[in-house]
This record gives structure tokens, C-alpha cells and sequence, in this order.
């Protein structure tokens, strides 16, 4: 397994709506091993295959050991009023903003085995299948946030995208514990 780099704000890739997998491979479960190896190293808990490059309609979800492999995933039902929490994404670093979303959801997706399977979260796990899927659709969770959040959100943003050369953010495992926010998808 190999810890893959992480694309943030501003690489195109983020922004492209993801197509389809059509079949499930070695090649693409060992892209799900690395891309949960990666998440964890960056201490995410969702990542979604734009997020590291690739174009397949695939993210991977681990709330609180409730870990799934999405594959192909959408929404069937959203109930419950809204609910605004703060989220923040593994491409766009110590970025923050509050995002109202469904309360709660079910998804339907198919797992690694080829199964498909539906799921319904709520809170943050349903908050963070709704986060993931918006990446394979090219939407960030900034497109959320009130235009004036949003600007401020982008001008710390410029500051900090001087760090991330090409648009890559390096993982490495060894900084572990040293900005570790439970929001980051």
C-alpha cells in the first residue's frame, strides 16, 4: 500500500464531475487500500478519488469505525430538517466553514466485493457521505458557504496555496496529531 498525494484548491481536477466505474479490478481495490491508507495518514475521514487525482466515481468513508468503500454512490433520501456544522476538506487545509446539509441520508453505492449496498447516516457520517459524493460531482463544501464566508475563506486560502507547489499536498505520517480537526473529509 502507498500513501497517495492529496490535490487541493485550484488543481482542475477537483472540479471535474467523475465518471462511472464500470468494473471492479485488482488495480481498483488497490487504489481503495491506498486511498484509505491515505486518508488515515492525513487524518481525514472521507476522500474521494478527485482528491487524489483520479477520475473514478469512487471515495472511501470511515466515521467513528463505520468505514465503507463507495463505489458509485448516490443519494436516495434525505430527511430531517437541516443541520449547519462545520466542515473542512483534506484539499483545501485548515480551511473551515459552516455547511447546512440534510440531517440525514441514505446512499446507495457498491462496495468493494461488487455488492451493492445502502446506508443511512446521520450527523457526520451522513454529513460526510454527503461531502464525498459532492466531490465526485465537482462540488466543494465552500461552494456553501454565504458569499462573504466564502471570500474570506479564499483570501486565507490564497495565503496558504503557496505551501501546496502543483496543487500537491504531501502526506506524511510522521506529523501526525499535529492540526487534527474531526472535520476534514
Amino acid at each position: 500500500m502507498s500513501i497517495l498525494d492529496i490535490r487541493v484548491l485550484g488543481d482542475p481536477v477537483l472540479r471535474k464531475p467523475t465518471k462511472p466505474v464500470t468494473e471492479i479490478t485488482d488495480e481498483l481495490r488497490k487504489l481503495i487500500a491506498d486511498m484509505f491508507e491515505t486518508m488515515y495518514a492525513a487524518e481525514g475521514i472521507g476522500l474521494a478519488a478527485p482528491q487524489i487525482g483520479r477520475t473514478e466515481r469512487l471515495a472511501v468513508v470511515d466515521v467513528d469505525g463505520a468505514r465503507f468503500t463507495l463505489i458509485n454512490p448516490t443519494i436516495v433520501s434525505q430527511d430531517g430538517a437541516t443541520e449547519k456544522a462545520e466542515e473542512g476538506c483534506l484539499s483545501i487545509p485548515d480551511i473551515y466553514g459552516d455547511v447546512d446539509r440534510p440531517g440525514t441520508v441514505t446512499i446507495r453505492a457498491t462496495n468493494e466485493s461488487g455488492e451493492e449496498f445502502e446506508a443511512t447516516g446521520n450527523e457526520l457520517l451522513g454529513r460526510c457521505f454527503q461531502h464525498e459524493i459532492d466531490h465526485l460531482d465537482g462540488k466543494l463544501f465552500i461552494d456553501y458557504l454565504s458569499p462573504l464566508k466564502r471570500r474570506s475563506a479564499m483570501s486565507k486560502w490564497e495565503k496558504a496555496k503557496a505551501d501546496y507547489p502543483g496543487f500537491i499536498r504531501k502526506v506524511r505520517t510522521e506529523t501526525k496529531g499535529e492540526h487534527h480537526h474531526e472535520t476534514e473529509m
